[in-house]
């Protein structure tokens, strides 16, 4: 696996795009990270649709066509510098195969930001137009606004440290503006030994998984560093959707695994036990509690990139930095 195409990193007054590929975005959540957005010297925009909702499911932000074509317009918009997915949820695979993909590769790599169900546009802008993008905080989130969220206190940063409420807008800033300043990540302790390199992809784990056999799913993954995380999903479904994976091939040539959050997924300890066992097949270094994925602070995990796994120290270290 080579590394993909990097975007440009963002300059104060960079003009970007806010789309909602998956579920429906509460308006006062979206008000507020556009005000983040803003402190940080940037234009957003707001895609057409992202608060059109579906008029029949309302587990969706709008119709698929809608969501699909503000994808395309905003990337293929020449003015627009980067694209922030406003939350995740459930339907980037529903609009996935609507998406003009020619036209996205032709308009040229740009800074694209999600997570979660966002995982699906992450292998699809791997896969279809060879772009490398950020698993990163989505803007209209509670793990992104922290505690103070509009419209709710779920935010699981309530009763966390002051540092950590902040530590995932704080990192997706500096890879944004000052990519060179987080090349080297402190991000976790050893489930497996050992030193790996290779490219980074992957995702939320069930995502992941939904993909096998789906148009443009890469058929396994030489040369890459795989990373995981998910939320909400208990040991026997985490234990199902790794060993789907692996029956199908699509951790063939994986040199190690980063590994990141499981909130909601059932007592650590079982969780752990269940990644462990299916993982220890592989035979390569695996780094557990690294950071990113749905968890307070969640660090920004370039997809795409070169990067060098140190299991025994605990660090991720990008041999570049994630945007040029």
């Amino acid at each position: 696996m080579v590394p993909l195409a990097r975007p440009p990193r963002l300059r104060p007054g960079a003009r970007v795009a806010v789309v909602a590929p998956s579920g429906p975005v509460p308006a006062e959540r979206l008000r507020a990270g556009l005000g983040v957005l803003r402190g940080w010297g940037l234009e957003p925009v707001v895609a057409r649709h992202v608060l059109a909702g579906h008029p029949r499911f309302g587990h969706l932000a709008a119709t698929d066509a809608q969501r699909a074509a503000d994808l395309q317009d905003a990337w293929c918009d020449p003015s627009v510098a980067a694209v922030f997915c406003a939350r995740g949820g459930y339907g980037a695979q529903r609009m996935a195969d609507l998406v003009d993909w020619d036209a996205v590769r032709a308009a040229g790599p740009k800074v694209f930001v999600g997570f979660s169900d966002i995982t699906a546009l992450h292998e699809a802008f791997a896969v279809r137009a060879g772009f490398a993008t950020l698993h990163g905080p989505m803007i209209a989130t509670a793990d992104f606004l922290g505690p103070d969220t509009p419209d709710g206190t779920d935010s699981p940063a309530v009763g966390a440290p002051a540092a950590l409420r902040t530590r995932a807008r704080d990192h997706l800033r500096a890879t944004l503006f000052d990519p060179g300043s987080v090349r080297a990540l402190t991000v976790g302790r050893p489930l497996f030994p050992g030193r790996a390199e290779g490219v980074t992809f992957g995702g939320c784990l069930s995502v992941l998984a939904s993909e096998v056999g789906t148009p443009g799913a890469r058929p396994a993954a030489r040369g890459a560093l795989l990373c995981l995380e998910d939320v909400g999903e208990e040991p026997y479904r985490l234990d199902r959707y790794l060993t789907q994976l692996l029956r199908s091939g699509r951790f063939d040539g994986v040199t190690g695994v980063l590994l990141g959050s499981w909130r909601d997924c059932g007592p650590y300890p079982q969780v752990r036990e269940v990644l462990a066992e299916r993982l220890a097949g592989l035979r390569v270094p695996v780094l557990e509690e690294a950071g990113f994925g749905h968890n307070t602070g969640a660090l920004t995990v370039p997809l795409g990139a070169h990067a060098v796994l140190d299991a025994d120290a605990g660090t991720l270290t990008l041999t570049r930095p994630a945007l040029s």
